[in-house]
């Protein structure tokens, strides 16, 4: 009894000396997001002509507005050239600025999912490939709360004290760890997304001040979903999945099709009436943004990524689309 009671205290002691470690050694617990063996960043070549190309689309877009209603700091784009994936190119306009990103960090979530999926680290069930389902087709930010606790290993609830609060955050930006070991750098993917605000450890999250919020890139949007495309993050199972949630069917019923296939970039798609265009895509609104990313495949054999963030004009139909519309013109020349 007496050596049974000496396990048990060896047991309880150690238990209790782990609880109460610092948040800085909580390290590589079993559910820590780790980059695929086999994955290699996207090589991507700044180009001249391909800048020239965007910053003649930007110039005409700003020009649509004489009265400078449309700064030229309220919109950013990032294109890259994937018609030889071999020899990508790229091209941005203020591609490297940090903005709040709406809906488009879903994307982000999405494919951090799946390198734990098919790391074993997260088993699917009907309920999570519901809730990343509504996640990416339909962007419901409630599907992405659970799709963020799942991540995380964390959840929303009444303010921590700081230990466990240390320990909560540590976790909350497994996310952030994921794609900086990947390269990606100026981003912050730890926060749901809400309808309204945050409450409780959320807002505690954010220092009661707005802080910490998730920021984006376009440099950073385009460049993952470009490597999900082209299926440089996880094998061809494990991207078939994500590129089917992207899937977008603007011309298939323009009328009736959803918000994010007919509203943003689809609409340039629609307007040129490309009928044999393909377009995937993650769409961000908000009351002050609109945004988008997305991998279009032309009929010509043109294929490009393209991340279009617009600030302050999130009621404006025409902008982001035309932007879009501007580079097609430009590539089919």
């Amino acid at each position: 009894m007496k050596k049974y009671t000496r396990v048990l205290s060896v047991i309880l002691l150690l238990l209790a000396v782990q609880l109460s470690m610092p948040a800085a050694v909580y390290t590589a617990d079993r559910g820590e997001i780790v980059k695929s063996k086999n994955y290699s960043p996207l090589n991507l070549t700044q180009s001249p002509d391909l800048k020239k190309l965007l910053d003649v689309v930007v110039s005409d877009l700003l020009k649509k507005y004489p009265d400078g209603s449309f700064k030229a700091n309220e919109i950013a784009v990032t294109l890259i050239d994937l018609t030889d994936p071999t020899s990508a190119t790229i091209a941005d306009y203020r591609g490297e600025e940090k903005i709040y990103p709406a809906s488009v960090v879903k994307m982000f979530y999405m494919a951090a999912l799946e390198q734990q999926l098919a790391d074993g680290k997260i088993r699917l069930t009907p309920e999570l490939e519901r809730g990343v389902r509504d996640m990416i087709v339909d962007s419901s930010n409630e599907a992405t709360q659970y799709i963020v606790d799942v991540l995380t290993e964390t959840s929303s609830g009444s303010e921590l004290p700081k230990k466990e609060f240390e320990k909560w955050s540590f976790r909350r930006n497994r996310m952030n760890r994921y794609f900086s070991s990947m390269g990606y750098t100026n981003i912050n993917v730890n926060q749901k997304t809400h309808c309204e605000d945050a409450y409780g450890v959320e807002q505690q999250f954010r220092n009661y001040k707005g802080e910490n919020r998730n920021m984006l890139t376009t440099n950073a949007s385009a460049r993952l979903i470009a490597e999900i495309a082209l299926g440089r993050l996880l094998n061809a199972e494990r991207t078939k999945r994500m590129m089917d949630l992207l899937k977008r069917e603007p011309l298939a019923d323009p009328g009736k099709g959803s918000g994010q296939a007919v509203n943003y970039s689809g609409k340039a798609l629609i307007d040129k009436n490309l009928r044999e265009a393909k377009l995937w895509s993650k769409a961000g609104w908000t009351s002050r943004a609109k945004h988008d990313a997305a991998y279009i495949e032309l009929p010509d054999g043109r294929k490009f990524a393209i991340a279009v963030f617009t600030e302050n004009h999130a009621n404006d139909k025409d902008a982001l689309p035309s932007v879009v519309a501007g580079i097609i013109d430009s590539l089919r020349k």
